[in-house]
């Protein structure tokens, strides 16, 4: 069943969001080259404690740390390790925050230093999958038109979308109905209403849609090695449009003193 939230219920999930926004843009000022996840997640813990929040990831299905990261050929679920980051990686970094017994959930994808070209541009795609995909959540369409857009944009540019990894309803919990998945039919799904709260995921592989997990039961790869990009925001359906609740407002500032990452 899905939960349809209040104004008021919005507005505790809009901070939620923007904390989980904010701490992204303290992960944008850390990483680089010769850093490691596992000091990029006590900077996340750190913040979020600071800011009156819990960490949304920390324990829940036993995962054991604040933030997903995922590199390269990770897609999803990665959890944060002692090898440090180096020049040329593409790192997905996906966190989570509860504030006021609400979750936000947000996740950007960092280019680190010297990033071969066509991986910039499986970047860019998939930010613009996100993009398409918030622009189709208006009252009248169906969960189906968003993963229907996602997938057309990212497979006009070769790539593969995710099949076995989705979207997701947000609100008390971290996964409420309905699932969002990146693919999909026009016309297909549950009707978008006023009062929706989604996380809008697009995965995005630069060769096959297939995936497998690795040995940890976590990290999930893509089949063929290639890299995979993930950009994430939390949005709300307010007066019959798409409000989106997160931000990479803190991210870009952040990126923007910072040459070696983007």
């Amino acid at each position: 069943m899905i939960k349809y939230k209040t104004a008021e219920e919005i507005e505790i999930m809009r901070e939620a969001a923007q904390i989980v926004s904010r701490t992204l843009g303290k992960i944008a000022e850390a990483i680089a080259p010769g850093v490691t996840p596992l000091e990029l997640d006590a900077i996340a813990e750190s913040y979020i404690r600071s800011q009156n929040a819990i960490p949304g990831f920390l324990g829940l299905y036993d995962f054991p740390n604040t933030l997903c990261i995922s590199i390269n050929e990770q897609v999803v679920h990665g959890y944060p390790t002692n090898q440090p980051i180096v020049d040329g990686d593409i790192v997905s970094v996906d966190c989570g925050a509860i504030f006021e017994g609400y979750y936000g959930d947000h996740a950007y994808t960092f280019a680190v230093g010297n990033v071969a070209p066509e991986t910039m541009k499986l970047l860019q795609v998939t930010k613009e999958c996100l993009e398409i995909g918030i622009a189709q959540t208006v009252v009248g369409n169906r969960i189906g038109d968003i993963g229907y857009y996602i997938q057309q944009h990212a497979e006009k540019h070769g790539y593969g979308v995710v099949r076995e990894l989705v979207g997701h309803g947000l609100g008390k919990t971290m996964h409420e109905e309905p699932q969002v998945p990146n693919f999909g039919r026009r016309g297909r799904g549950k009707k978008i209403q006023e009062g929706l709260t989604i996380a809008i995921e697009p995965m995005i592989n630069m060769g096959t849609e297939r995936v497998k997990y690795l040995d940890d039961n976590w990290t999930i790869v893509t089949a063929d090695g290639k890299p995979s990009a993930h950009f994430e925001h939390n949005v709300a359906v307010v007066n019959g449009r798409p409000d989106v609740l997160s931000t990479f407002k803190f991210v870009e500032e952040a990126l923007a003193k910072k040459p070696n990452v983007q």
